[in-house]
This record gives structure tokens, sequence and C-alpha cells, in this order.
């Protein structure tokens, strides 16, 4: 085994440990067709990690379709909407990836799943945590409907005060900052933000086990109890 297979045979280990802190609790009340009329919305993302060439872990990150009807041009991480079919929030991450991408599931271990995050039209969105082996063996092919640009970047700038700047929010009285981080790939410049970006600041920190070199002051409503 190489000392790539041993870094990432390592971080699966670790990863696979991780409990979230805690889990957020969905309020139903009524029958069972009210409840599931009253169901939030739940999606899921993946956080695909691999080992770059100078050795640090990068995560990929898509550009969305300029076409979109939502979030059109933004940077996001692989996933969407839960289905039906859907056996749990893995399979959710891991079907979208192979639509919007072209990456299949074989090629990802995942470890572990992140507690939530909630937008603020109350959507439950699960991170989940996968590791590509093989980087070499992912061509992507990105789906043109959804997908304009399939990149990569290191995960640890997620925790650095370099290229990132703040703006300060208001929602609901809670006063919050929305982190923008810029990072350029092949002569083309990229803006990570808002929800991915609070991600992928959670993510790094797990993995490096380390808060970021800033004041995160994440929104309250990513936590919140949907009811």
């Amino acid at each position: 085994m190489d000392s790539e297979d041993l870094t990432l045979k390592i971080l699966a280990e670790e990863l696979r440990l991780y409990k979230p802190p805690h889990s957020i609790p969905i309020q139903q009340s009524g029958s069972d067709s009210e409840s599931a009329r009253r169901k939030p919305n739940r999606a899921a993302v993946l956080i695909c990690l691999f080992q770059g060439e100078n050795g640090d872990l990068h995560v990929i990150l898509t550009k969305r379709s300029s076409t979109l009807s939502s979030h059109s041009g933004e940077v996001s991480l692989p996933g969407g909407k839960r289905e039906e079919g859907d056996a749990d929030d893995i399979e959710t991450a891991m079907r979208e990836a192979k639509e919007e991408i072209g990456l299949d599931p074989s090629l990802v271990n995942a470890v572990t799943v992140l507690e939530p995050f909630v937008n603020k039209r109350g959507m439950i969105v699960v991170p989940v945590v996968g590791i590509l082996s093989d980087k070499k063996a992912f061509v992507p092919a990105p789906n043109a409907s959804e997908v304009e640009a399939v990149f990569d970047t290191p995960l640890e700038m997620f925790l650095k005060d370099e290229n990132r700047r703040a703006e300060e929010r208001e929602w609901m009285g809670d006063k919050y900052l929305l982190h923008y981080f810029d990072y350029e790939a092949e002569n083309e410049r990229y803006v990570i933000w808002a929800l991915t970006a609070g991600i992928l600041i959670r993510t790094a920190s797990i993995v490096y086990q380390r808060p970021p070199a800033f004041l995160e002051r994440k929104p309250k409503f990513w936590s919140r109890i949907v009811n």
C-alpha cells in the first residue's frame, strides 16, 4: 500500500468514527397523510474527497448551469433532492453525483454522514462524505442541462483567512456572516459561498480537527428545528 492509499485509509477510519454533535428533530403531527404533506423537503450533497498532486485533500465541486431556474451559475456540491426510491441519504448523494457529473458510485467509499443543514425555505440538506481513492478513474461527464463545469479545490482553504471575504446579513432578527471564498482553476474564477461554503467549513474543521482562522458566526436557521 503506497502512502496515498494509506493516508486515505486512515482518513476513512477516522471519519467513520465521527458522531454528529446533534441531529435536527423533525416535529410532525396529525395523520400520516397530513404528516406527508407537512414533511419538509430533504436533499443530500456529496463531499467527495481525494488526494491531490501535492498530497493535500481536495473536494469536487460544480458550477451550476446558467439556464437553471434556481441558483443558476453558482458553485455547489454534487447532490439534490431525495427521491422516493432512495434507500437513504447516501444513495441520494451518490445517485445525484452520477446524474450530474458522471461519478460512478463504485468509485466512492461513503464513510460518514454529517449533521444536516436547513436552508431558509426549510429544506434539510444532508452532507455525505465520500472518499475517491483513484482520482484517475473518474472522468467528469457533466450533464449540460445541470452543470456547466466540474472542478476541485483544496479542502483546507475553507479554514484559512485567505481569498475570503464576509458579509453581515440578518434574517428574522438573527445577524450572521456569509462567507465567500475566491478560487481560480484552469483560468476560470469561482466563488464558493453561502450554504456550500458553510458545509465545507464544517467538513474541513472535522477533517483537520481545528476551527477556522476567522470568525464564522453562521446563521441560526442552518441548525433550527423544523416544524
